[in-house]
């Protein structure tokens, strides 16, 4: 379950990183979800692919998984969690 939820979380920063097609536009999301100057260009700019960078450290630390909590994303691994105590 926890892979299942990596993985998830990967395939969702890949989907971000191709709706930023530009890497100017990727430069300023970067920046600001925190990422520092030198960094975020560096990573705008790096010519890898999507996959690459939805499991590279830059996209990590922009989109944690706290992000994706925020935002409601459901965790499987925590449900299953959750329904085995509830049982």
């Amino acid at each position: 379950m926890e892979a299942l939820d990596q993985w998830m979380r990967r395939r969702l920063r890949c989907v971000i990183w191709r709706q930023w097609k530009r890497p100017q536009t990727r430069r300023r999301k970067l920046l600001a979800l925190g990422l520092d100057e030198q960094r975020a260009w560096k990573s705008a700019g790096n010519g890898r692919g999507p996959w690459w960078n939805a499991g590279a450290s830059h996209m990590n630390q922009a989109l944690p998984r706290k992000w994706f909590d925020r935002l409601g994303l459901i965790s499987v691994l925590d449900t299953v969690r959750w329904l085995s105590r509830s049982s």
